[in-house]
């Protein structure tokens, strides 16, 4: 690195200094990714999830402002939580909830109630109650995936989703102003959720990603996180979704 190129590294300022950030399912995978690289970028951090010993050591590690255990699908909880925050808070990223996957047959329409409630609901409850915390200029983020854009058998339920996240986005950023909402959209990950949902397949599922993926690699939390950090911290970005697939929806096969 040369004499120059250290020295604009090194005056560079944190991003995300002196702001706060709320993760909602904060404790692995893509949400934990981003409280570090939050951590790492002057932010404090407040996270959510379900398992209250698993938050506990995850604040340890980061030294969280506070940390919260509670079930997304609990309006209650949720709605309790944010009215309970005492500070303003800039940001507020939602990874929490996993895909549901059933044919028409198999669908088990509980199930699917709470997957709507896990995610298109969860964002619409988010923003209600969220963002009269936040500062002007904050971010309402939210996740998402590209596969599910296709048709496909078991994809009904997952699919509508996808596709009724890409449209609400764009309302909220409009009634939610001056703050901001975004969606990111991801392809596959390689996070603990992706190893459940694949079991043995898993490692098959690398080696094709790796192989036809026009990036030679397969994407991981970091990626993510480095993505919701720029959304986070560049204020003209609202009403949009971001694609992060490493150029999977252009390769014939490599699909989710």
């Amino acid at each position: 690195m040369s004499s120059g190129a250290a020295l604009s590294q090194a005056q560079r300022q944190p991003q995300l200094r002196g702001q706060t950030v709320v993760v909602i399912g904060g404790s692995s995978g893509i949400g934990l990714e981003t409280a570090r690289r939050a951590r790492a970028e002057g932010a404090d951090v407040v996270l959510t999830g379900r398992n209250l010993e698993h938050l506990q050591r995850v604040s340890d590690e980061l030294g969280a402002l506070s940390i919260a255990a509670f079930d997304v699908t609990d309006a209650g909880r949720v709605e309790g939580f944010f009215e309970g925050l005492s500070t303003p808070i800039d940001h507020v990223m939602v990874t929490a909830g996993g895909p549901y996957y059933a044919s028409l047959a198999d669908i088990d329409l509980g199930e699917a109630s709470r997957s709507l409630d896990a995610h298109l609901w969860l964002a619409v409850r988010v923003a209600r109650v969220a963002a009269a915390k936040m500062r002007p200029g904050g971010t309402l983020l939210f996740m998402t995936g590209t596969g599910a854009r296709r048709a496909g058998v078991g994809l009904a339920v997952a699919s509508s989703i996808t596709l009724a996240l890409g449209a609400l986005i764009p309302n909220l950023a409009l009634e939610v102003a001056p703050v901001r909402a975004n969606l990111i959209a991801a392809g596959f990950v390689d996070t603990p959720l992706s190893a459940s949902l694949l079991g043995d397949d898993l490692e098959r599922r690398r080696d094709q990603l790796r192989a036809t993926l026009p990036i030679g690699r397969v994407v991981g939390p970091a990626d993510v996180a480095a993505l919701a950090v720029h959304i986070m911290s560049n204020t003209a970005l609202t009403g949009a979704t971001f694609d992060i697939d490493g150029g999977e929806q252009l390769v014939s096969g490599a699909s989710t």
